[in-house]
């Protein structure tokens, strides 16, 4: 099988998971990355993502190397988390040991932990 097909399994948290770990650990110990467009951040947001839009990839994907440590627990958001799944892989192929994809992105955010983010 040829290895350029191989997709490696990215770790996952819930959304439950992660609303305990932004409760209880403190916000320098993890990377919060939203690759959601702009506009959709604009309708419903978590505090502390940054975001980087998989649309923009050109404009930051090598400022990301800089700006982000490669061994820090990075978490990964989107709408529903099929973007963050692939941006969980592209993060782990540039180095970054501690990735995890956020399982339902926003929209279960919403749903399973937090009604007062809007759904779109």
């Amino acid at each position: 099988m040829s290895t350029q097909f191989f997709v490696q399994p990215i770790p996952e948290i819930s959304v439950e998971e992660l609303d305990e770990l932004l409760q209880n650990v403190p916000s320098i110990q993890l990377q919060l990355i939203d690759v959601r467009e702009p506009q959709e951040v604009a309708m419903a947001k978590l505090e502390g993502f940054i975001n980087y839009p998989l649309s923009e990839y050109s404009q930051w994907s090598e400022q990301i190397l800089v700006q982000l440590d490669l061994e820090q627990e990075t978490l990964v958001l989107c709408h529903h988390g099929v973007r963050s799944a692939q941006m969980c892989q592209w993060l782990v192929k540039q180095g970054f040991t501690k990735v995890k994809n956020i399982t339902g992105g926003i929209d279960a955010y919403s749903v399973l932990v937090n009604s007062q983010i809007p759904r779109y």
